[in-house]
């Protein structure tokens, strides 16, 4: 009975590990990016996103949720006019789900832009699998004050 007892719970740990995923290059590629963001790197910005990536961001109106679209040059050209360590975005990684090739990743976040708290919200990324890695592929936040 014992020995049926621990090859049953045996087994189900290796039946619940082969259903893990190795997070570390999903969040290495969104540390990355923060990173970039921080140090107004845009060479290590652009190597996070994937070549045909969105960048969307959710603004609250009256009239309902408003959806805005940048291209992430834009958002590469922006960083790099700041200052080293002006962008301070911090992030805590809530969910990460990741199924073969795509990832999906929900991290809360508050920025402060030169030690000055701006907004918080939640970033949502879709990241992918490519040949050299991980890349963001769409990236979409709130920003609430």
């Amino acid at each position: 009975m014992y020995k049926k007892l621990v090859l049953t719970i045996f087994t189900s740990i290796v039946i619940l590990n082969s259903y893990a995923q190795d997070t570390s290059g999903v969040k290495k590629v969104i540390e990355n990016m923060f990173i970039a963001m921080k140090n107004s790197d845009t060479v290590l910005l652009k190597s996070c996103f994937s070549a045909n990536a969105v960048i969307q961001t959710i603004q609250s109106s009256e009239a309902g949720a408003v959806v805005k679209e940048s291209s992430v040059q834009a958002f590469i050209n922006s960083v790099g006019k700041q200052p080293v360590g002006a962008l301070d975005e911090r992030i805590v990684f809530d969910k990460i789900l990741i199924n073969k090739e795509l990832a999906s990743v929900w991290t809360p976040y508050q920025l402060y832009v030169k030690e000055k708290y701006i907004h918080q919200g939640v970033d949502s990324f879709q990241v992918v699998r490519t040949k050299e890695g991980w890349k963001i592929q769409y990236l979409i936040d709130t920003r609430y004050p």
